[in-house]
């Protein structure tokens, strides 16, 4: 079981929104689709549900074409999010379940259990427009899940969400996953991807450039982080053979490196210099790889 993107591209008129996307996300796995906006990634998730045809190139959810006969088994929590305000918490829910084809008995444990789960059974009958953000958010992501489907297209779920729900949307999120859901998680937050991802995809003006399994991605950047804390400048490091990126903090200072042999040179230049409190070797971060393949930070 498994979603296919092959050779898929998206005009509109002249403009060429997505061109020539492929990839395949396996089942039960999580997998992260990440550009600044207008990269094409909400045009590749309407493509994805049937939303949008695409002009060429096709997608398969185990082989099949997706439309409104699968529609019972994807779940999507868009950017934009999509409640009625004016309706109770409940009828909201529902209603989406029933247009899923869940019996209303079940929609209504079903909630019961969810907003247990997120510590606001008291909303059941209110009305969504008396929530806060956060916890409108909740209830749409309730509504993205409830029917379990067996593909989840999450477009930045966690945005507007504090960190003690974020973490509790995040146990939901591995525990779906967990239970056999393909889930494909769009986020501007990169830590949020490194945690929750193996594979990802980066795209940039509507094509791939970044594609793979993270931590082989990391492996083939060839760059590491060095951090450094101690008392005296070490802003002649600049001009250090093999530094990339030099960066002054209160503490001493951050760098990008080419290589584990740069670490040695450095660290035996800046113990000859005085004491050194702190070194440390890192990983390439996502967001290093990001703004070296797309020329810019995602925030």
């Amino acid at each position: 079981m498994s979603l296919q993107i092959e050779n898929v591209t998206k005009k509109f008129g002249d403009f060429t929104a997505v061109n020539a996307v492929n990839f395949s996300i396996p089942e039960s796995e999580m997998f992260g689709f990440l550009g600044a906006n207008g990269a094409g990634k909400t045009t590749t998730f309407r493509m994805i549900l049937g939303l949008l045809d695409p002009t060429a190139g096709k997608i398969t959810w185990n082989g099949k074409k997706i439309d409104y006969s699968t529609s019972s088994i994807i779940g999507y929590l868009p950017e934009e999010r999509g409640l009625y305000p004016k309706l109770k918490v409940q009828e909201q829910i529902v209603y989406l379940a029933r247009l899923r084809g869940m019996k209303k008995s079940d929609a209504m444990r079903e909630l019961d259990v969810w907003l247990e789960r997120f510590k606001v059974p008291e909303y059941k009958n209110k009305k969504v427009e008396e929530l806060s953000k956060g916890n409108q958010q909740k209830i749409q992501f309730i509504a993205s899940v409830i029917h379990k489907p067996k593909l989840l297209i999450l477009d930045e779920p966690f945005s507007g969400l504090d960190p003690v729900n974020v973490e509790m949307l995040k146990k939901a999120v591995l525990e779906l996953k967990n239970q056999g859901t393909t889930i494909v998680f769009s986020s501007h937050r990169m830590e949020h991807v490194e945690e929750l991802c193996e594979h990802l995809c980066i795209m940039h003006k509507g094509q791939p450039v970044v594609h793979g399994k993270l931590k082989e991605i990391k492996r083939s950047f060839g760059k590491k982080n060095v951090i450094v804390h101690a008392d005296f400048d070490m802003s002649y490091l600049e001009t250090f053979s093999g530094v990339t990126k030099f960066k002054k903090t209160t503490e001493g200072a951050h760098m990008q490196i080419t290589g584990e042999d740069v670490a040695e040179n450095l660290l035996k230049e800046l113990v000859s210099k005085g004491f050194v409190r702190k070194f440390e070797l890192e990983e390439p971060s996502l967001n290093d790889i990001f703004i070296e393949k797309v020329g810019a930070s995602l925030e």
